[in-house]
């Protein structure tokens, strides 16, 4: 049996880590210390989620104290699960950050940087174990407020723009939250979230508890770049140092996915939200949009940072349109691609960030003949590519054959084959940059142009070796997945038999309840 102290090791060790970097300095032991610390919560989370698998959910009373009265940390295999790509995902940015914020971040910050990370690292691990709404809202800040940092550190000038609207936006959506998650205290008196699930539906029907939901799906929209609400997102990933795009990109986005996941299946209840408030459909309207959109954007630009950066946007949306869609299927085609996508989406934006290393330049047009002149480079970017078009035998086709399969479980045969119709944008925008690579000539100044540092590619062929290894083998992500989502709608489903049996025994949604 797990002890079950390590559910808040998670959490604590990049926490006490963070100071720790920042008193190291700018030596390497900074670095050091910083991706031994994050491979340390890799191998916790990797733990967790054999446990959750295995045992079920794990429950943790910090201090002795026994929820509801005390903070509950609490581990499933739906955040087990988003966990372990976090923590993954951290550990070979960090691998990958040695070299390239040395190109990218004036010396003086460096220790900044991994104080920065391993703070965002906290908060994200925070956000995925907590138990109680309100420390979601407090973990979600400390991360925010990290990553704000991290997004300034570039020498360009623009990133202070970028992290400027980026902190605007992130206050917005976080205010929205806590305005949310205050609704449900003053109706229901308790924030831990399973007590919040049982004492909810009493007051189905109670316009606090709705337009707090309301409040709370906003707020967690922005944070995830859900259209239209996306416009922090683009300039915040193209202009922040390349190796803080890769970690964002894979997880942060992500993490705010499985905040909506659990408000939704968790507290609200699936069938309260889709189908008495009716937020199935916007929320898939608003998915279909955002795939078109964001992969119509990618193939106008010519910054290869922002076209991954728009690319993201539609690939969120493929997230949010299998929750939408209402079924185990597309629940667990959302979960899977948090996992696939942080593996395709990290593994481009090194390839960007080694080619920046090389050339000092992410326009389409450094990338002409990089082909013949930084081979492994291009060839990660190729097959990460691929996997983000949907090619089979890649994890971005098990994410999308998935998701088509829950739509047709529904009977949307228009949702489907407007997924496939979103993939041929993507073959239009990563051609762009592959007809550059492979095709064309390189410029004459760029003829002495070397391969990137074994240091980058070492985490970045990791991310692609994964690409195909989980686009062939699936028994991890389906299992792990499917588990998560079975577990979610049974929460739903047991949420149903309360509220019938309270309704069986005479008591109403206008009763009051104590808390």
């Amino acid at each position: 049996m797990l002890d079950l102290h390590l559910t808040a090791f998670p959490i604590l060790l990049p926490l006490i880590a963070a100071p720790i970097a920042l008193i190291l300095g700018r030596s390497i032991l900074s670095w050091g210390f910083a991706t031994f610390v994050s491979g340390w919560a890799f191998f916790v989370a990797c733990q967790l989620l054999i446990a959750t698998l295995s045992d079920g959910v794990l429950s943790y009373a910090v201090g002795g104290w026994e929820p509801p009265w005390g903070i509950e940390l609490r581990i499933d295999a739906a955040n087990a699960f988003v966990l372990l790509v976090v923590s993954a995902i951290s550990t070979l940015v960090l691998l990958y950050s040695k070299l390239s914020i040395e190109k990218e971040i004036h010396e003086s910050k460096h220790s900044l940087y991994y104080t920065a990370h391993l703070l965002c690292l906290a908060g994200l691990s925070g956000i995925l174990v907590t138990g109680d709404a309100f420390n979601l809202f407090v973990f979600l800040e400390i991360s925010s407020l990290a990553t704000y940092t991290l997004v300034s550190l570039a020498p360009d000038r623009r990133c202070l723009t970028a992290a400027f609207r980026y902190l605007v936006m992130g206050t917005i959506g976080a205010t929205f939250i806590l305005i949310g998650v205050g609704m449900l205290y003053m109706k229901t008196g308790t924030l831990n979230m399973l007590d919040l699930a049982e004492r909810i539906h009493f007051y189905e029907s109670s316009r606090t508890i709705n337009t707090g939901l309301a409040f709370i799906m906003v707020g967690v929209s922005i944070k995830l770049a859900l259209f239209p609400l996306h416009m922090w997102l683009p300039p915040a990933y193209t202009h922040a140092p390349s190796a803080v795009s890769a970690f964002l990109a894979s997880t942060a986005t992500k993490v705010a996915v499985y905040v909506m996941i659990r408000f939704i299946f968790t507290i609200f209840g699936a069938d309260h939200v889709f189908n008495e408030m009716g937020m199935g459909t916007i929320l898939m309207v608003l998915a279909i949009v955002a795939i078109f959109k964001g992969s119509y954007m990618a193939t106008v630009q010519s910054n290869i940072k922002s076209v991954l950066a728009h690319s993201s946007v539609a690939q969120i949306g493929y997230m949010i349109l299998g929750i939408s869609l209402m079924n185990v299927t597309g629940l667990m085609a959302g979960l899977i691609h948090i996992f696939n996508h942080a593996l395709m989406k990290g593994a481009l934006f090194m390839a960007v960030g080694a080619v920046f290393y090389r050339m000092g330049s992410v326009d389409i047009k450094a990338f002409r003949g990089l082909g013949k002149q930084m081979p492994l480079t291009m060839a990660a970017f190729t097959i990460a590519g691929l996997s983000i078009i949907g090619v089979p035998l890649t994890v971005g086709f098990i994410s999308k054959w998935y998701l088509v399969m829950a739509a047709l479980e529904q009977n949307h045969w228009v949702i489907a084959a407007l997924v496939l119709a979103g993939s041929l944008l993507a073959v239009v925008y990563i051609g762009r940059i592959l007809e550059a690579a492979y095709f064309q000539e390189a410029d004459q100044s760029n003829k002495d142009i070397k391969e990137a540092p074994l240091l980058m590619l070492i985490p970045m062929w990791i991310l692609v070796l994964a690409n195909i290894y989980f686009g062939i083998d699936t028994s991890l992500t389906t299992e792990a997945a499917g588990s998560a989502s079975e577990l979610l709608f049974q929460n739903t489903s047991d949420i149903a038999v309360l509220i019938e049996s309270l309704h069986g025994i005479g008591v109403t949604s206008t009763q009051e309840v104590s808390p």
